[in-house]
Parts: structure tokens; C-alpha cells; sequence
């Protein structure tokens, strides 16, 4: 139990580190950004990548912003699932005639699921099941830094800014997951992915560390603890929520939706990033309207406990409400007349997040991952069942092409109507705050 608390330290250490190189830098998203999410079956499970989405949208719902994911299981970086290479060749190859392979393997794969959508910024997630689920081995190694690279390149080349992010480790029943082959195979491999970030000028986004110091913290306690949900390799919600919050700060998210504060005794606001009016203050209730200029980031219901496993609340989502000088007591807070929750005068103080409390606010923010959700399933059978649908030789025809062509029309439409839906859920709304004594 000692060397396992040692191994976590060690790694907790490590995150730290990593941490503080990012907290000044800016969100790595701007403006005007369509965003690709590029990898293997964890990215197709669309969940990380649609609380990045969500994220994005809800801290900054005035900017203009596209994603889609082309995440395909299976997949590596060499693109296996969409070009087809011949792997053992691949892996044998002398280096020129590997690079070839790596130029035409990654050019078919990204001129046919990436580069039509023209990105400005693409994250490549791929690692697992490049390292083949075994020990280390050099041979698929080289042939995965080289294929990361050729994507770098190419994505470069065509004006798209490029955050490479490592895979999360393999969550098996075992006390010492750092110990595992296959993730110090992983570790490996993502020693490796962030040479090539330092050589091609990419963003190099380490989730294996942040998340191995959760699991390593949690079999401290409990040897068997699994806190991914799912199977050891595709976590459910709460290890992509996870995933999203190592990978978010990474990408330079920060913190602050906004702040408000009043003080009781002389009756004034104080704010950040929102606006209050018609604030009254007597007998132990405060009331005012406030508005916003974002709304919290949603989190996934499904995904509760992962608030207990990281600090994703105090990292990415802080809904502040704060109020001095109030007479000591218990208080109700609510929101356009629904209750959010019920706090003392000390705790009120000293400041509330109410990023997750009920209401209309936090029904607001779920509705716009309602509706990205929704999005995302609209592109994947988009995409992979009408664009890429191989008709059997005796059914191609003209007609049939005319049909495709007319069916992406239908469901292209369905999706931009979707995505209106999105950009007006995200705007904030003026609330009615009630502050008052609650009911002995």
C-alpha cells in the first residue's frame, strides 16, 4: 500500500506540473473555429469530445463555432480504418519506404473524413489500439510517431492548429495500473507523440497522467476501485468527463462564468463577467435581476460522481454567487422562482458555485448538451450512413448518387437546424435571484 501511495504522489507531482505551464495561456478554441475531434472508438463514443463541445458553446455563446467528430473505432494513427494499410509491411518498412507508406495511408484517410470540412482546429487522439494492447514495442512505435507526424503535417499544411492528445490509461481490477504492460506501453507511446508535438509545433495535451493519479488515488483506498464506468478501455461518462477536464485545462480552459456579490449592509453589487439591476436589500431578503455574459458548463447526469473524482467544478466551472453581512441564519436561495438551494450565512459569505444547482440556469446549460448530443448522433449517421454508404456493385448508378446527394441535402439541413437550436439555447437570459430566511 505504501509503494502504491508513493506511485501516486510521483504522478500527482507530475500533474501538477503540467498544470501550471497552461493556466496563463489562452483557450486554444477562438472564435470562428470549426473543430474536428479525429481518433479511434473513444472518440466515436462521443462523449468527451461533446463536453468539450459543450464547454465551449456555453462559456462563449456569442462566438461563432462548428464541431464534428469523425472519430471511427478501431482506428489508429495511421488511419488503419479508412486506408487500409498492410500493417506488417508497415511495421518492417525501412524508413523511406514507411514514410511512403505513412504519406499515402494518412493522406487517404484525412482527404476523405477531415479536410472536407475544412477545421481550423483538429484534436487527434490515437495511441490505443496502436500499441496493440501488448509490451512495448519499438517497431509499432516508429511507425506511430512517424504517422502523427505525417498528420500534423498535413493538417499544417491546410491552416488547421493541431492539439494531439494522449490516450487515457487501461482501467483493469488491479492495485498497481501503472504497472500494467500495456500502460507502460502507453506511456511510452505518449513519450513519443509529445516529441513529435515539439518538432511539428503542436499542442501536445497529456490526459494519462491526470487520470493514472485519479486511479492510483482511489486504489490507495479500494485495490479494485474503477472510476471510468464502462469497460477497461472505453470509459463511460464519468471517465469522459474526466478525460474533458484533463483535456480542457490542457487547452487552457479556465475557471470563471461569473461572479456576482453583495454586500447586505450597504446595499451594493459587486461583479464579474455579469450585470445586476434592481437590487433591493431589507429584513433578511435580497433580491436582484441578474444577466450573464455565459451560461456554467453542463454537466452530464450520468457523470456525478466524477465531480467527487476531480476538481471539474473548481477547475472549469465556477457559477459564483457571493453575499456579506447577512443576519446569521438558514437562507433559500431561488431563481426565477425555483428553488436552487439553501445555505447559512457563513457559507453565503463565503461564496456559493452554483454551477450545478437546480434551477432554470442549470436547465438552460443541460438543454444546449441535450441538443449538442443530439447534433453529433445527426452527423455520425450523417456521415457514416449515407456518405460513406458502399453500395453493393449492381445497385450503383446515377439514380443512386442522385439519391445519396439528395439525402446529405435533407440531413445537412437537419443539422444546421439543430445547431440555430444550439446558438439560441446558449444565450443567456436575465434571472430573478431571491435570497430569503427559510422556513423553521
Amino acid at each position: 500500500m505504501r509503494s502504491l501511495r508513493i506511485r501516486f504522489f510521483v504522478f500527482l507531482t507530475a500533474v501538477l506540473g503540467v498544470t501550471a505551464s497552461v493556466i496563463a495561456g489562452d483557450f486554444f478554441i477562438k472564435d470562428g473555429d470549426r473543430v474536428v475531434f479525429l481518433g479511434d472508438s473513444i472518440t466515436e463514443q462521443r462523449l468527451y469530445t461533446t463536453y468539450i463541445e459543450a464547454y465551449a458553446l456555453t462559456r462563449y455563446p456569442h462566438w461563432q463555432l462548428r464541431f464534428r467528430n469523425v472519430g471511427w473505432g478501431g482506428d489508429t494513427s495511421w488511419l488503419r480504418q479508412r486506408a487500409h494499410p498492410e500493417e506488417k509491411q508497415l511495421f518492417a518498412a525501412d524508413e523511406s519506404a514507411q514514410q511512403k507508406m505513412v504519406e499515402g495511408s494518412v493522406g487517404r484517410g484525412l482527404n476523405r473524413d477531415v479536410l472536407p470540412l475544412k477545421p481550423t482546429v483538429v484534436t487527434v487522439k490515437f495511441g490505443m489500439n496502436d500499441h496493440s494492447y501488448q509490451p512495448f514495442r519499438e517497431d509499432i512505435s516508429r511507425a506511430y510517431v512517424r504517422s502523427q507526424g505525417e498528420i500534423a503535417k498535413i493538417l499544417k499544411e491546410h491552416g488547421a492548429r493541431v492539439a494531439f492528445l494522449t490516450p487515457q490509461p487501461i482501467e483493469d481490477k488491479r492495485a498497481d495500473p501503472d504497472k500494467d504492460a500495456r500502460n507502460e506501453s502507453l506511456r511510452k507511446f505518449s513519450d513519443g507523440l509529445k516529441e513529435v508535438c515539439s518538432r511539428q509545433g503542436a499542442t501536445f495535451v497529456d490526459q494519462f497522467d491526470p487520470y493514472m493519479a485519479i486511479m492510483l488515488r482511489e486504489r490507495a483506498a479500494n485495490p479494485t476501485a474503477l472510476i471510468g464506468g464502462g469497460d477497461a478501455v472505453h470509459p463511460g461518462p464519468t471517465g469522459h468527463t474526466i478525460m474533458a477536464w484533463a483535456i480542457l485545462k490542457a487547452l487552457g480552459a479556465t475557471p470563471m462564468v461569473a461572479r456576482a456579490e453583495v454586500d447586505y449592509a450597504a446595499k451594493k453589487s459587486f461583479t464579474s463577467q455579469c450585470e445586476i439591476s434592481n437590487l433591493k436589500v431589507a429584513d433578511g431578503t435580497v433580491s436582484f435581476d441578474r444577466l450573464d455574459e455565459a451560461l456554467p458548463m453542463p454537466i452530464d447526469p450520468r457523470a456525478e460522481a466524477s465531480l467527487k473524482l476531480a476538481p471539474v467544478l473548481e477547475d472549469l466551472d465556477r457559477y459564483e454567487l457571493r453575499i456579506s453581512g447577512l443576519p446569521e441564519a438558514t437562507y433559500e436561495l431561488s431563481i426565477d422562482g425555483e428553488a436552487a438551494t439553501k445555505a447559512s450565512a457563513a457559507e453565503i459569505a463565503k461564496g456559493l458555485n452554483l454551477a450545478v444547482q437546480a434551477g432554470p440556469i442549470t436547465k438552460q446549460a443541460q438543454q444546449v448538451l441535450d441538443l449538442v448530443v443530439k447534433k453529433n448522433n445527426q452527423y455520425f449517421a450523417r456521415w457514416r450512413n449515407v456518405q460513406l454508404y458502399d453500395a453493393p456493385g449492381w445497385a450503383q448508378s446515377p439514380e443512386m448518387e442522385k439519391l445519396r446527394s439528395a439525402e446529405l441535402a435533407r440531413l445537412d439541413q437537419q443539422i444546421s437546424d439543430t445547431e440555430a437550436q444550439i446558438d439560441n439555447a446558449r444565450r443567456p437570459k436575465t434571472r430573478h435571484f431571491e435570497l430569503k430566511r427559510a422556513a423553521q
